[in-house]
């Protein structure tokens, strides 16, 4: 047969090898896809039915959830599923809708994940506390020195109590009156304050607070403010014949618990303190500087002590708007005794190593013993 060129035609029998094998791969992918159809729907159908099923049969631990006001079916599910009370937000909403449960309410609910559904639900409808409630008893250990923040942070390691939930208490001014209209005496120069982060800094005494079942946190928090009230009651007349307010003796207090380790060496640096405060010098403490910054760094920069804040008290003079953390009682024993103002110490710095605090009189004085000691410590 003679080459003319041209490619040859293909066959009948190719032709249909061709589509044979076409229809073969069609017939192939959509047989994956069922399959695939099948069992994501068996997985689901299963996900679907162990969702309606408690979150864990076995655990009876107490969960505190916050149902806010206007809350859906849906943002409520999605909440309990955060909260790790239902293992799906989306089967809870159908749930509910399914079986009409309406009507739930906003509230703090203690649940579990031990709990049905329904008893979920039926709780919801009852409706829950207006204020987090503790759940279970244990001990709130507030150390001395430590801020708000601080507080703030270890609450909810302690306690039932979120970290938001106790700032916001912190910030809630209608509570705050409620405690100063209860305690006058302790907390009316704190009202009169301006420019304050936390009204209750100071105010909330160093000491273990036993949380007991069903105590809210605003009793928990009263009962802080209740034991610094306690540990001033012999010394308000002191405070008033010296003519401070007790928020200038809790700020002054505040800086001492941090700068002094001995009640000797807090009565001193307490009487530098009010010495320089006497004079018009600003008090210069690093503490000031830490707390406008937000940080408990050891070493702060030359631009950290520009920084601008009431609280900074080294570009202010006086005692600022208010405490710098909570003191315990040996510091506010120090700022109402201190000792050796007479001797007109103005500056104090402590030796790193062994803790021993040198007081000056003069700058030049403290530029030599500053100098002495890093010396000493290189």
């Amino acid at each position: 047969m003679l080459d003319n060129g041209k490619d040859p035609i293909p066959s009948r029998q190719d032709s249909g090898k061709k589509r044979s094998f076409g229809r073969r791969i069609i017939i192939g992918v959509a047989s994956l896809l069922v399959i695939l159809a099948v069992a994501i729907g068996v997985i689901g159908y299963h996900y679907f039915q162990s969702s309606l099923k408690p979150m864990d049969s076995s655990n009876n631990q107490v969960v505190q959830v916050h149902v806010p006001m206007g809350a859906t079916s849906n943002k409520i599910g999605q909440i309990l599923q955060d909260k790790k009370v239902v293992k799906s937000g989306m089967v809870f909403n159908y749930y509910v809708k399914s079986n009409k449960y309406t009507n739930f309410r906003a509230g703090y609910y203690q649940l579990k994940p031990s709990m049905t559904l329904k008893q979920i639900a039926m709780q919801l409808q009852k409706g829950g506390s207006s204020e987090p409630i503790q759940s279970t008893s244990g001990n709130v250990l507030v150390r001395e020195g430590e801020t708000i923040d601080q507080i703030a942070t270890a609450i909810p390691v302690q306690t039932d109590f979120t970290k938001a939930e106790f700032l916001s208490l912190m910030k809630d001014k209608a509570f705050f009156n409620q405690l100063a209209a209860r305690y006058p005496q302790l907390l009316s120069s704190a009202k009169r304050a301006k420019n304050v982060r936390y009204r209750l800094e100071g105010y909330l005494a160093p000491a273990t607070y036993q949380a007991g079942k069903k105590m809210t946190l605003k009793q928990l928090i009263t009962e802080m403010v209740a034991k610094t009230d306690e540990n001033l009651q012999g010394n308000y007349a002191t405070i008033k014949k010296q003519k401070r307010s007790v928020q200038e003796v809790l700020t002054l207090a505040s800086l001492v618990e941090r700068e002094g380790v001995t009640q000797a060496d807090r009565n001193k640096i307490a009487g530098v303190f009010l010495n320089r405060i006497k004079a018009g010098m600003a008090i210069q403490s690093d503490i000031s500087v830490q707390y406008a910054l937000k940080t408990t760094k050891k070493t702060l920069t030359y631009k950290d002590l520009k920084v601008k804040s009431p609280y900074n008290l080294y570009i202010h003079t006086g005692y600022g708007p208010g405490p710098f953390d909570n003191p315990s009682v040996s510091s506010i024993k120090a700022v109402l005794h201190p000792t050796d103002r007479s001797k007109g110490y103005y500056y104090f710095i402590a030796n790193t190593k062994t803790g021993k605090v040198y007081f000056s009189k003069t700058y030049a004085q403290h530029q030599e013993k500053t100098s002495s000691l890093a010396s000493d410590n290189k």
